[in-house]
């Protein structure tokens, strides 16, 4: 278990070969089951260590085989799983806005704790859903990962974000909000302080973000009802997906928030959560293949403006199935 660095990317890869013995979709026994041994026989919800992680608190020494080109680090850092709920098939729009609230708050507590070491530099809160996305264990879960670097792909967000500042004086994610409520096409929901679209430019048909109104950096930033607020929407935005296809819909999701490395970055970063699901349509995949991995060119296979009007009905048919109606827009 080790950190290798690119040179060509400028990045680490995370090395951790123990992953290879992890369960795959055990049909008789889930280790976050209570009964299993591994978790309380009674929880709301749960803080697990991962057994199989890639990042750790007391890290091997590397392996002696890095170069003067080739660096290698410890891997030090922390890997949780957050479990929803001690039922194994109860899916999270199944929650309510009340245990819902409570996950978010305990994701807040898990990235101010996480963030406090001072060798962590970017606490990543994160689901996978659906085996379509590698998903090994079918119990509803979301995972935290905390690294002593902050990732590629979000470290060009974050520069992106900050040039954007800079040029304008203003919010990159703020304008984005306004621009796609002024266009209104792409927004699947809206509440007090949550807007809820699919954005112009997402490599994914159904590709939802989920942004706050307010500029704010991160959870910690946030109000008590802003938080429940971010609990509706979400369990809101879960469940139009379920409905769009009258079936479980896979996702990976993942909360982007401010770096956690002392730095500056409250003018500029702004909390968003993005959703990356795989489905084109009912019975079809979008790949991420060779141009997306290779060169990171992606290619959406559908217009955002179609797909949006059909995640906005499934939305608006979930709300109906709630006995509610749409806050906004």
């Amino acid at each position: 278990m080790e950190l290798r660095f690119n040179p060509l990317l400028r990045d680490w890869v995370m090395v951790a070969a123990h992953r290879q013995h992890r369960p795959h979709l055990p049909a008789e026994h889930c280790p976050f089951c209570p009964g299993s041994g591994k978790v309380p026989d009674h929880y709301d919800l749960l803080i697990y260590d991962n057994d199989f992680p890639v990042l750790v608190p007391d890290p091997p020494a590397p392996d002696d085989v890095a170069t003067g080109l080739y660096r290698s680090a410890p891997s030090y850092g922390k890997c949780e799983v957050v479990l929803y709920t001690p039922e194994h098939d109860r899916k999270l729009w199944e929650l309510d806005d009340d245990h819902l609230a409570r996950l978010v708050d305990l994701w807040a507590e898990r990235f101010q704790k996480l963030g406090a070491d001072p060798n962590h530099r970017y606490v990543l809160i994160f689901e996978n859903r659906g085996e379509e996305v590698g998903v090994t264990i079918h119990h509803p879960h979301g995972q935290i990962y905390a690294y002593p670097f902050i990732p590629l792909k979000i470290a060009r967000e974050l520069e992106s974000m900050k040039f954007h500042h800079q040029e304008t004086g203003r919010c990159l994610m703020c304008d984005i909000n306004e621009t796609e409520l002024e266009f209104v096409e792409r927004v699947i929901a809206e509440n007090e302080h949550f807007i809820a679209y699919i954005p112009f430019f997402t490599d994914f048909p159904y590709g939802v973000f989920i942004a706050s109104k307010a500029h704010r950096p991160s959870l910690l930033e946030m109000k008590a009802e802003e938080r429940r607020a971010l609990a509706k929407m979400l369990r809101r935005v879960v469940g139009a997906f379920d409905r769009l296809f009258q079936k479980p819909f896979p996702y990976m999701m993942v909360l982007h928030q401010q770096p956690v490395d002392g730095e500056p970055y409250d003018d500029y970063v702004h909390f968003h959560i993005e959703f990356y699901p795989p489905l084109r349509a009912a019975d079809k995949l979008k790949f991420y293949a060779s141009s997306e991995i290779g060169a990171w060119a992606t290619a959406n296979p559908r217009r955002v403006e179609e797909t949006a009007e059909e995640l906005r009905r499934a939305y608006r048919a979930f709300l109906r199935e709630l006995g509610e109606q749409p806050e906004k827009a």
